[in-house]
């Protein structure tokens, strides 16, 4: 079973509404929203094992809206949403991620940020020298893995 066929269409239009809101079209930087129809497309399509969480989140954005959230006010959606983000655990934390990685990988973002439309492998990509010290906690902690042959 797709993805898509395991929201309802109530929680799609849900999902295409809050996903305007925590990525706007920007005329500016000339970039979709994350309502875009390719970008739902992927969302959709790659949802996978946070289909729970995010039909949970969206679940959960209907009951504080008392009715589907797509169908609200526009003027009073951002009164629920803010308290949707307040409150909403890590099924409206999975509803975010899913949303942002799946706006970062589309090609008309990638284009806006000055990115190669590229995998990152094999060529990959170069990242500044962060602070190595912030692995320390995990280096004292010995080796409780199995070592790799």
């Amino acid at each position: 079973m797709s993805a898509d066929n395991q929201l309802t269409p109530r929680q799609r239009d849900d999902l295409r509404i809050i996903a305007a809101m925590i990525i706007p079209a920007s005329d500016e930087y000339k970039v979709p929203g994350a309502d875009d129809a390719a970008i739902q497309a992927d969302i959709l399509a790659t949802l996978g094992r946070d289909t729970g969480l995010v039909a949970a989140a969206l679940d959960h954005l209907a009951r504080l809206a008392g009715m589907p959230f797509a169908d609200l006010e526009p003027t009073a959606r951002d009164g629920v949403a803010q308290e949707f983000r307040k409150h909403g655990g890590a099924a409206a934390a999975t509803l975010v991620r899913v949303v942002l990685q799946c706006y970062y990988r589309d090609d008309r973002v990638l284009r806006s940020l000055g990115l190669e439309l590229r995998a990152p492998f094999p060529k990959g990509y170069v990242l500044p020298d962060g602070d190595w010290s912030l692995l320390d906690p995990v280096k004292a902690r010995g080796g409780s893995l199995r070592r790799a042959p």
